[in-house]
């Protein structure tokens, strides 16, 4: 089946899901699954209907930051997403026997998978699903941009220098297929956004949307299988500030 044949067969699939929006960055380690699960919970605190895909096929972290153990039955198709306080969650942790063990596939297996989960997995009428993306500019994040009508990307980055230039390496992937970046988010940042992040948010010509505080509490959240915004209502009001500036919502 071809690009153009598959995109179709995809938009048909996930035709009850309202808005695709993807949270990307090609750096590793900035939070890039922090962000997608608690602007998942934003939405969903905000009474929308929402579903979350770990696009991150062969490294699946989503499970493990919600503590969340259940599986996904596959014997039956379609797949159906577990549901966790509201939100239909999806991600290959659901799908094997060991979640610790690693999933070793090449590159035509991670796509495959990644299709499965939007051809094959029934998600059924949603607002919004939100695709945690992994790192690098290849694999997954080329067959989304290449097959999914996306309303668009969140771009995560870091304070640091290298956080800025791999995040302008996926803004740019992004913009080279014609995709709407919804914005620009720091994660790890002190009081105020980085100079690096300003800079990255005036060469690329894209909003900066906000900051999100290297805060305990997100770190905590994580590591007991909470969601930060479910709970402390700060951090709610950053992630809700920076949902409305993105126009996801308008």
């Amino acid at each position: 089946m071809n690009v153009l044949k598959r995109k179709e067969s995809i938009k048909k699939s996930l035709s009850g899901i309202k808005h695709k929006v993807g949270v990307y960055s090609a750096k590793g380690g900035v939070g890039k699954t922090t962000i997608s699960i608690n602007l998942a919970y934003t939405l969903a605190k905000m009474g929308y209907k929402v579903g979350l895909l770990d696009a991150d096929i062969d490294c699946p972290n989503v499970t493990a930051f919600l503590g969340l153990d259940a599986k996904i039955d596959i014997s039956k198709i379609p797949l159906v997403p577990v549901e966790k306080d509201g939100v239909r969650i999806a991600s290959t942790s659901m799908l094997v026997d060991d979640s610790k063990k690693p999933i070793i596939w090449r590159g035509p297996l991670v796509a495959k998978m990644l299709e499965d989960f939007f051809e094959k997995t029934e998600w059924g009428e949603l607002d919004y699903l939100v695709i945690d993306l992994p790192p690098g500019t290849s694999d997954a994040p080329l067959s989304i941009l290449q097959l999914v009508d996306m309303q668009g990307f969140v771009i995560v980055t870091g304070p640091g220098r290298i956080s800025a230039l791999d995040s302008k390496r996926s803004a740019l992937m992004v913009k080279r297929f014609g995709v709407h970046i919804l914005g620009i988010v720091e994660n790890m940042s002190k009081e105020e956004p980085s100079q690096n992040s300003v800079k990255l948010s005036e060469e690329l010509g894209i909003r900066l949307l906000g900051s999100i505080p290297t805060d305990p509490k997100l770190g905590d959240r994580d590591d007991t299988g909470g969601v930060a915004v479910m709970y402390d209502d700060y951090i709610y009001r950053i992630f809700e500030r920076i949902i409305k500036d993105s126009g996801i919502t308008s």
